[in-house]
């Protein structure tokens, strides 16, 4: 199996001197095409600041980091930019949905964004809505849906893009236990009939049992 993503070495610190807050120190990582990991540990251990820093929406303090087999501290911003988008989904405890736009309109943009045509964009964008069980939802803004169907349209706007891996941050937490299963079902049931990657952080023994392989996060370290 081939990498998706990697790092080698990676620390984050926070401040300098005295008030210097190391959150990350010397994270060895590597996840396959395909494969499904869970990131536990306590509040504060680090668990969303490696997802970012994996993700490419924020720098390591040191290390290396490696997207699609790509070092990512050899490309310049619009190049990320691309490689991010072609390459990864993102899912976080908050839907991050933009409430000026529909469901269909939130789901499209990440197409949009990689140039693909409105009529297009749209099509795939409602295929997978209706597919997560919202085909009745296509126009309504997020404010006018519950929160489980918000956070079903952010699985399906992480995945319109068919990225290698998707990076999901508490993707359950604000979520119910009834809405957190069925939302986690969906998850793991794209997962496998997209073949991407699945790595998740998260506090929840039930969702982390149901993957391939789970990794502890604590002082900053994986164990």
């Amino acid at each position: 199996m081939s990498n998706v993503l990697e790092c080698r070495q990676l620390a984050k610190t926070f401040g300098d001197g005295d008030v210097a807050l190391c959150i990350l120190k010397d994270v060895d990582f590597c996840i396959n095409s395909g494969e499904r990991i869970a990131i536990m540990g306590a509040s504060g251990s680090g668990k969303s600041t490696l997802l970012h820093l994996l993700g490419g929406l924020d720098e390591p303090s040191s290390g290396e980091i490696s997207m699609a087999g790509k070092r990512v501290s050899s490309l310049s911003a619009v190049q990320l930019g691309r490689l991010r988008n072609k390459t990864l989904g993102f899912v976080y405890q908050f839907h991050h949905l933009l409430p000026e736009f529909t469901a269909l309109e939130n789901v499209a943009m990440p197409l949009l964004i990689r140039g693909t045509g409105p009529a297009e964009a749209k099509q795939q964008a409602a295929d997978l809505l209706d597919r997560v069980g919202l085909s009745s939802r296509l126009t309504h803004k997020p404010g006018e849906m519950s929160g489980g169907e918000r956070q079903r349209a952010a699985i399906a706007r992480a995945l319109v893009t068919r990225p290698a891996c998707v990076l999901a941050d508490e993707p359950t937490g604000n979520l119910d236990r009834h809405n957190a299963e069925l939302a986690f079902d969906l998850m793991l049931e794209l997962n496998r009939e997209l073949d991407t990657s699945l790595l998740v952080a998260t506090h929840d023994p039930l969702i982390a049992d149901r993957m391939d392989r789970i990794v502890q996060l604590e002082d900053g370290k994986l164990v």
